[in-house]
């Protein structure tokens, strides 16, 4: 079975990378993709991010790294026949935000969600955080 690990990935981040290895186990095939966000504005551009994933997947002969920055999730899915599409929650509040989005790609095109928890380790970490504690003058 095909899945797709969605996201901005921007930046990967060693949470990203520990949902991406679990996945691969998981599954057949795992494509993970950067997908445009119109609410975002993107820290690096889309090719960094593909080669930063692409370093990240080295090893996990069943993945392979895209993008799509035209229409919905679904619509990918559908173009490359992939049904299920995998998620990382780190808590309630992910999970809330992550199901209406499961149900309506569930409704528009009959694409399951899997979710995989955080590892607790990692849980902490989010691509925003990253960038905020980054931007930080350290001493």
């Amino acid at each position: 079975m095909r899945a797709l690990f969605p996201g901005s990935f921007d930046p990967v981040t060693q949470g990203h990378q520990d949902i991406l290895r679990r996945a691969a186990l998981l599954f057949d095939e795992v494509v993970v993709c950067v997908m445009f966000n119109s609410h975002k504005t993107g820290r690096f551009p889309v090719m960094e991010r593909l080669d930063r994933l692409r370093a990240a997947a080295a090893g996990l002969s069943n993945v392979t790294v895209d993008s799509h920055t035209g229409g919905l999730l679904v619509d990918y899915c559908s173009r490359v026949g992939i049904d299920v599409v995998i998620r990382g929650v780190r808590g309630v509040a992910d999970l809330d935000y992550e199901m209406p989005m499961a149900r309506m790609n569930h409704e528009l095109a009959g694409v399951e969600t899997f979710f995989i928890a955080a590892d607790p380790a990692l849980a902490h970490i989010s691509s925003s955080l990253v960038t905020a504690m980054s931007q930080q003058d350290l001493p």
